[in-house]
């Protein structure tokens, strides 16, 4: 097996060719390295306490972010799970339920954070991770003893292969639960994506939710953190529940900074991690056999789907890890590839010679 990781040892450009031998890690976006204006940014950061009286460079983070999505305020996160929890602790009483797409990373993924928020998470049908709007209506308008206080949207979608919520289906999610009174949340951890192909302001996307979740380092690049913004009463709610939570950082500046110049600099990067994608899918149809399906890819999430007579996934990824692909289960029959700016067309070349050779090993 190749034994150099694609992405040790940044080059300094914007995306690294794929170097011979070197082994092509699809597992997740969330594998990307910080750029060199990130470093620079992080050696001279402004730092304070965060947990008195601030970090500086976490508070113009924060600035930026309630800003770009439209919202009054905006707190800083280790994790966007933090940012989801804090988003149900802030807006939703015990003994009421949280309502979402039942394929959705907040149910399927963290729905125990009812541990800690004493609410019920409540998953609903829907179709490409849009949930079904005449469910909704009804579980809105049940008399049950659960009372619904937030609906949570996702996009991209995860679990539906980086699915774009429509805007049309989002705004009458929003307007269905506002008609009703309850708060609406939205996991937005890759919606730069999200706007990218919608080729729409992130703004565009927030406002159809109080609250919203984005991550910084997935496609953004940025080593850690996420952010929640919404309105200023929710956000000091927030913060007083992040630091029961042990999510208060002090001199954290020092990671907020490469944050601060994800969002500055990042979002115009995505497009071209959704054609890797786009290039990828194309390359898998025409590396494997008839059976194996592939994805056609929204951003930058593909799919590919084993038949029931082919090995599961789990012997695929130690088939495809010996030819230097490195991918993750998603599923016994389905493997998930996400491309990031690491992955340029050297990089699909490879990952899909690796999927052939892993092919006429598995399936001989």
């Amino acid at each position: 097996m190749p034994d150099k990781i694609l992405h040790v040892a940044d080059s300094g450009l914007p995306r690294r060719p794929c170097a011979a031998g070197a082994v092509v890690d699809l597992r997740s976006d969330t594998v990307t390295l910080p750029t060199p204006s990130m470093y620079g940014r992080m050696q001279t950061a402004a730092l304070g306490d965060d947990g008195l009286d601030g970090d500086p460079t976490v508070r113009a983070l924060e600035a930026l972010a309630a800003r770009t999505l439209g919202k009054e305020s905006a707190l800083y996160v280790p994790t966007a799970t933090m940012g989801n929890l804090l988003a149900v602790l802030s807006q939703a009483e015990r003994r009421s339920q949280v309502v979402l797409e039942e394929s959705a990373h907040m149910f399927v993924s963290e729905r125990g954070g009812a541990v800690f928020s004493g609410v019920t998470y409540t998953g609903i049908p829907g179709v490409a991770g849009a949930m079904d709007l005449e469910s909704l209506a009804l579980v809105l308008k049940s008399s049950s003893e659960l009372r619904t206080d937030l609906v949570c949207m996702e996009t991209t979608h995860g679990n539906a292969g980086g699915a774009v919520l429509p805007l049309d289906h989002m705004r009458a999610v929003w307007k269905a639960s506002s008609d009703a009174g309850v708060r609406v949340h939205l996991d937005g951890a890759r919606l730069f994506n999200a706007a990218v192909a919608l080729d729409v302001d992130p703004v565009a996307i927030a406002c159809c939710a109080d609250t919203v979740t984005l991550c910084l380092s997935k496609g953004l690049s940025a080593p850690a953190g996420a952010v929640l913004a919404g309105p200023s009463a929710t956000m000091a709610s927030a913060r007083r529940l992040r630091k029961m939570l042990g999510g208060t950082q002090r001199q954290i500046g020092v990671v907020a900074a490469a944050g601060l110049d994800a969002l500055e600099t990042m979002p115009a990067q995505l497009t071209q991690d959704h054609a890797s994608a786009s290039r990828l899918s194309e390359a898998l149809r025409a590396a494997l056999p008839d059976g194996v399906s592939i994805s056609t890819p929204p951003t930058n999430i593909v799919f590919v789907d084993l038949p029931e007579a082919a090995p599961d996934s789990l012997a695929w990824a130690e088939a495809l890890k010996e030819c230097g692909v490195l991918v993750r289960p998603w599923g016994p029959r389905r493997i998930r590839l996400v491309t990031h700016r690491h992955i340029d067309a050297a990089c699909v070349d490879a990952a899909a010679t690796g999927f052939r050779r892993a092919a006429q090993s598995l399936l001989a």
